[in-house]
């Protein structure tokens, strides 16, 4: 709005400083004061050269037109004098008279009260930048002025959101960081407790290894993209939770909307990642929560989570909605990592061994050591119970070298008088392979032992052999070259990778126990287990058969040239007292035959 104001604005100055009162200290200038009247000439000239803009404005009921604006204002601005006197200083905000800052403004001038403010404001030229506002009131007699001190502080505040970007986002996507995350849920959904809030975590599957097999800088690429893909789906917040978890968190307008949500952000991750090097098509585990917010945002992100551990557990289940149960089923895992450590410290754990017989002749050439827990309350229970938990909490890494210990010291006590040694055979996760020195620690544990390394396989299953980085290799080959075994287990049940058993120095696959029990049912079955030992045969590999269970698959697998077979045809798994005086009753029955 434009008020009738006379003058050049200067002259409106000189006005307001002759009339307004000046609060000062009076300095003493020779034997007298130097009075009021003294300083009001210096005052035009001072605020004329100070660097900061200055503004006067005059309370006319709703408006504030400028009175005095001094060339710093000018320069700050792009307005001359002429163009802003008289005008109510509200145009500098342009059409943002929304900011949070502008009310508080408001508010002040009303109550005739000092306020301080950084708001956006526009120059001439439409560019914008950040003014710190400073305004004081003055009253002249009746009337109300504001003088009005303006200062750029753009830098500063590009070089805070600089900083604040580092505190918040995560540097690999440009997403938010878990902290920012949680903090800016509570915040930006905390004060509408009647809303539905949908909350979706997921996790790239595997990603391990892709970053073992392609390198990181794939993988970080492939990260960045995920993050990208995510931040187009139309989320509230979208965060990077961890290494290769995401979260996104939505405000819905009715709870139906969910499970279309749900499916276009699986939607927006199905196509393949195409990155520098690579053409990959990832895998992800989601799980998701939906409810008002009675209890917080922080519960919800916490239930999706839960939900998340659920679906990872069943990677070809799709998104899994959080549940009731599904708190339970979390409290028994903490429970059951609480009992681990304890069982751990306590040796609870012992090793059973099947044996693995020589199809032809019924010789005993061997064994695997499968690993039982002794809980004292629910007795002998199987490693499906308790290996996932072992794993994710670490435990199993301490349960490998006591296990490898456990079972070269029973390889010794068996074949301490044999005249050929029997193997035995341990299962070793990807996981733990991968953060053990393996080598250097089954070097350890035959030192203290005493035990053969030829005595020794380590049965590790067929996607740790799709990995050709140099130090899995190295890893292989050091494993070799001390003596001990590599065998592929399970065979044909995953991303059989033919090239590897090439590639890598393997000396024995398994034939998943799955194709044997299904030779009378399925003839395809044949043709496949026929194809997995005459491979092995050519490649020099001993061939073991899992899940023997009838003579006629003994000797159907004998006729097809498989060397070994292991299953419930020639004995259930045993500790190891039952296991040595049924090998020495073997071999007494053998001796007495000849």
């Amino acid at each position: 709005m434009w008020v009738e104001v006379h003058g050049s604005g200067m002259e409106e100055f000189d006005k307001f400083t002759q009339s307004a009162p000046i609060k000062h200290v009076p300095r003493m200038v020779g034997d007298g004061l130097l009075s009021s009247d003294a300083v009001r000439p210096i005052l035009a000239t001072l605020v004329e050269e100070m660097t900061d803009g200055i503004a006067i404005a005059q309370r006319l009921g709703a408006n504030s037109p400028l009175l005095y604006v001094n060339e710093a204002f000018e320069q700050l601005t792009g307005y001359s004098r002429n163009e802003v006197i008289g005008k109510d200083c509200r145009y500098l905000q342009g059409s943002e008279r929304d900011q949070q800052t502008i009310a508080l403004i408001r508010s002040a001038i009303e109550a005739a009260e000092p306020v301080d403010a950084t708001l956006r404001n526009y120059r001439k030229d439409g560019s914008a930048f950040w003014n710190s506002l400073s305004l004081r009131p003055a009253w002249v007699g009746e009337e109300l002025f504001y003088v009005g001190i303006l200062r750029d502080v753009s830098a500063i505040r590009q070089a805070h959101t600089a900083l604040d970007l580092v505190a918040n986002l995560d540097g690999t996507t440009g997403c938010l960081n878990r902290q920012s995350f949680l903090l800016a849920a509570e915040e930006h959904f905390g004060m509408h407790t009647d809303a539905t809030l949908l909350v979706l975590k997921l996790d790239v599957i595997e990603f391990h290894d892709l970053n073992t097999g392609y390198g990181f800088e794939v993988g970080d690429a492939l990260l960045c993209e995920t993050g990208r893909r995510l931040r187009d789906v139309g989320a509230a917040l979208v965060a990077r939770m961890g290494a290769n978890e995401f979260a996104l968190a939505f405000e819905l307008t009715e709870e139906s909307c969910a499970e279309a949500i749900v499916s276009a952000v699986t939607a927006s991750l199905a196509a393949d990642f195409i990155v520098a090097g690579a053409n990959v098509a990832l895998r992800f585990a989601i799980g998701y929560a939906i409810d008002k917010l009675t209890g917080g945002a922080i519960s919800l992100i916490r239930n999706a989570g839960t939900a998340l551990r659920a679906a990872k557990s069943d990677p070809l289940g799709g998104p899994r909605r959080f549940r009731g149960s599904d708190h339970e089923q979390a409290r028994r895992r903490l429970r059951m990592t609480r009992e681990l450590k304890s069982a751990v410290a306590s040796d609870e754990f012992v090793y059973h061994f099947q044996p693995q017989v020589d199809l032809l002749t019924g010789e005993w050439l061997g064994a695997e050591a499968l690993i039982r827990w002794n809980h004292p309350l629910f007795g002998s229970q199987l490693p499906g119970s308790f290996i996932e938990t072992a794993e994710r909490s670490g435990l199993l890494l301490d349960l490998t070298e006591r296990a490898l210990t456990t079972v070269a010291t029973f390889a010794r006590r068996v074949n301490a008088h044999r005249d050929k040694a029997l193997r035995f055979s341990v299962n070793v996760s990807a996981g733990e392979f991968l953060q053990h020195d393996m080598a250097e620690m089954l070097h350890g544990v035959l030192s203290r032992t005493n035990a053969h390394p030829t005595w020794l396989t380590l049965e590790i299953t067929e996607g740790m052999f799709l990995s050709e980085t140099p130090g899995v290799m190295d890893a292989f080959e050091r494993l070799r070259q001390i003596g001990v075994g590599l065998s592929v287990d399970d065979f044909g049940t995953g991303y059989s990778n033919l090239r590897s058993l090439e590639t890598f120095p393997v000396t024995e696959i398994k034939i998943d126990r799955t194709f044997v029990s299904e030779f009378s049912t399925r003839p395809s079955r044949k043709v496949i287990v026929r194809a997995i030992i005459d491979l092995g045969r050519a490649l020099g590999l001993t061939v073991v058969a899992e899940g023997v269970e009838t003579e006629a698959q003994r000797v159907m697998l004998g006729e097809m040239g498989c060397q070994v077979g292991q299953g419930y045809l020639f004995g259930r798994p045993t500790d190891a007292d039952v296991f040595a005086t049924s090998l020495a009753g073997m071999e007494s029955r053998g001796s007495d035959e000849v």
